[in-house]
């Protein structure tokens, strides 16, 4: 391998400082001493190069030192053939694993580094998890203007071994300034946060959200020679929002070096200033909200009792401005319509905050959206105000409305407002729509009223992230209700101005900019074999159990696979199709004088045990998983729908055929 010479004089450099870092002059004095007295001092011969380097060799010392330095040579392919182009570097022990990254070089970087945890005290006792062995997993999530990186799982413990780099790029928004590369005063004007979000994934697959961390980076910018190591304390989130759950050691490198690092007194003042600002604008809102309060109960004094809400708090016990949640969120090539856009959040898991102790309160927590999609599950608002979002970005006129289902259990759901004065409902929660039409008190008895197939009782407010209204309509039942936004006698709005001094992106630091959505990385086909096998084996031990052998209809199994693409299909589209082909392959298929049973179940988990254990619940089920009979052949199939953000559906059908005997 020829090297240009200025690479050979790095190259000799960086060697020459990994010998000394190691002392190995000192070691070789040492050697060198003890070979000449323990093997030469009787003849006094003659002690040649190769003797020395024989002892040096036998005492691993050139071992060690080849170890210390790894050569990584970057050849590209294309390069290869067209110009002779290579880059030597000599890199220390950490990090212990060199991912190659392609970087523009006209670019500006953060290189942010986690290097291992300490303080997770609730892992204290935990055991160190034997080699194989399936154990609770910690995942760390980042966003950082636009772009998402997450590291590897590694096992909970008290000392987690977190070792992870990750590059951010740090540009300019505004138009021309993109591929600038960005100096530090630049840099100071650019005050989003690194959202960090620990996830917690337990040995079943199930995730719970463990922190939820805003990192403020730009003290690297007054940092020498631009490092900084940061001690991060993470808190828990709800109701342990004020309790520390760990620390994270964090390593802070700007790439390439600033030419020109900026004083801590300016890196000071200036956040200094944006707290001031934030603070300001926060006080301006919360006495407007307080002032438009007054004047909502006093209207009508019953209205203290709707479900009007103006502030929720996030997932760190931060009280913010419901409008603040949603955002236009446009979702790339990775969903087409609102309809599926629909499916997709009604695909992520549906789970309620977590309360300590009984009394069956509700624990508010309105997640930040990084937490919803890194944890794949969130409440009926975090659905609410993702699918708004979504909805938002593809063009429509969206709200999100807080308000009472059956019962008078609060609940949220989305609210379409069509050009022509249509009112669409969307339940985030199943993916169903609603057409929205109210019922006229005035009308004669005698007058056909429509009736609600919506499960939704009573509308208190409706937002989103430029608008606010109150219902201050004589009764905020839902079926009477009269969607006139533009009429103040019926919905009292906020001043938009107000909500875009507190809710617009860039305008203050305690609005966590929104992520991107990330493509599904799950390979559909290699997961519903996985699962269609573990089943398989499930049935197959429960009718052992039973003293029934099994018999498994392979064809009969493939002729289900239309079936379950037509029940997708459905969800996503409400329209129905391919079923009289299904009906026939069927019947093709089941002899005369046999009897077909089929069961489909949809799930959004891919945890087949949990899945089988659900089914055996249904008696439909457990009768097909359970025939006795002539000729009984068995029939299961499962197809996965990936969606973005890991998010999946599930169908599975169970199937028999059997000879019938009168």
């Amino acid at each position: 391998m020829s090297l240009p010479p200025e690479k050979a004089s790095e190259l000799k450099q960086l060697i020459h400082q990994q010998l000394v870092k190691m002392d190995v002059h000192g070691r070789i004095r040492e050697v060198l001493a003890e070979t000449i007295r323990e093997e030469l001092a009787p003849e006094h011969q003659q002690l040649s190069t190769e003797d020395l380097i024989k002892a040096l060799r036998q005492r691993g010392i050139i071992d060690d030192v080849m170890k210390e330095l790894k050569f990584v040579t970057d050849v590209n392919e294309k390069e290869r053939t067209s110009a002779p182009k290579t880059s030597t570097h000599v890199v220390d022990r950490e990090p212990p694993v060199l991912k190659k990254t392609n970087i523009d070089p006209t670019r500006r970087y953060l290189y942010l580094q986690v290097l291992g945890g300490k303080a997770f005290l609730e892992h204290l006792q935990e055991p160190e998890p034997l080699p194989g062995q399936i154990c609770s997993t910690f995942t760390l999530c980042l966003h950082f203007r636009n772009q998402r990186f997450r590291s590897k799982p590694v096992p909970c413990a008290c000392e987690p071994d977190f070792h992870d780099g990750f590059l951010l790029e740090v540009h300019k928004d505004s138009l021309g300034d993109g591929s600038k590369m960005v100096d530090a005063t630049t840099m100071l004007s650019i005050c989003d946060p690194v959202h960090m979000v620990l996830i917690k994934t337990d040995t079943f697959g199930e995730t719970t959200l463990v922190a939820s961390y805003f990192l403020e980076w730009r003290s690297v910018l007054a940092a020498e020679n631009g490092v900084t190591n940061v001690a991060v304390e993470l808190l828990g989130v709800g109701t342990e929002s004020k309790v520390s759950v760990g620390v994270l050691n964090i390593r802070l490198e700007m790439y390439p070096q600033l030419s020109k690092t900026l004083s801590p007194e300016i890196t000071n003042t200036q956040f200094a200033l944006e707290r001031q600002k934030t603070a300001e604008k926060e006080r301006l809102f919360l006495v407007y909200a307080k002032q438009w309060w007054r004047e909502y109960l006093q209207i009508r004094p019953t209205h203290n009792i709707r479900l009007v809400k103006i502030f929720a708090q996030d997932e760190n016990g931060v009280n913010r401005p419901v409008c603040s949640y949603i955002r236009p969120l446009r979702a790339g090539r990775l969903l087409d319509t609102p309809r599926q856009a629909a499916r997709f959040v009604s695909v992520l898991g549906y789970e309620r905050a977590p309360v300590i102790g009984g009394g069956g309160g509700k624990q508010e927590q309105w997640c930040t959206l990084l937490a919803f999609l890194c944890r794949n599950k969130g409440d009926c608002e975090d659905h609410a105000n993702l699918l708004c979002s979504l909805l938002l970005g593809f063009g429509l006129e969206a709200f999100v409305c807080v308000g009472t289902k059956a019962k008078g259990v609060p609940h949220s759901w989305v609210m379409t407002c069509g050009t022509d004065g249509t009112i669409t409902f969307w339940e985030s929660l199943t993916g169903h729509r609603y057409i929205h039409r109210p019922i006229n008190p005035d009308d004669p008895p005698l007058v056909e009223q429509p009736k609600p197939l919506y499960p939704y009782r009573t509308i208190g407010c409706i937002f989103n992230h430029q608008k606010f209204f109150g219902n201050c309509q004589p009764s905020d039942a839902v079926e009477v209700c009269v969607f006139d936004l533009h009429d103040e006698s019926k919905w009292k709005p906020m001043s938009g101005e107000a909500i875009k001094s507190v809710c617009s992106p860039g305008t203050t630091s305690s609005v966590p900019p929104f992520p991107p959505l990330c493509a599904s990385t799950l390979d559909a086909a290699v997961t519903s074999n996985e699962i269609e096998v573990q089943l398989r084996i499930l049935v197959a031990e429960h009718r052992k159990d039973l003293g029934l052998s099994t018999v498994w209809d392979d064809h009969l199994s493939y002729l289900l696979s239309p079936a379950l693409a037509a029940y997708e299909l459905e969800r996503t589209t409400s329209i129905s199709a391919g079923n009289e082909e299904f009906q026939d392959a069927v019947r093709r298929a089941v002899p005369d004088g046999h009897t077909f049973k089929g069961f489909p179940i949809h799930f959004v988990y891919r945890n087949a045990r949990r899945a089988f254990a659900t089914c055996l619940r249904s008696p439909f089920c457990e009768e097909i998983i359970c025939c006795r009979g002539d000729q009984v052949r068995l029939a299961v199939r499962v197809r996965v729908f990936p969606y973005p953000e890991c998010a999946c559906a599930v169908w599975i059908m169970f199937a028999c055929k059997y000879r019938s005997v009168l």
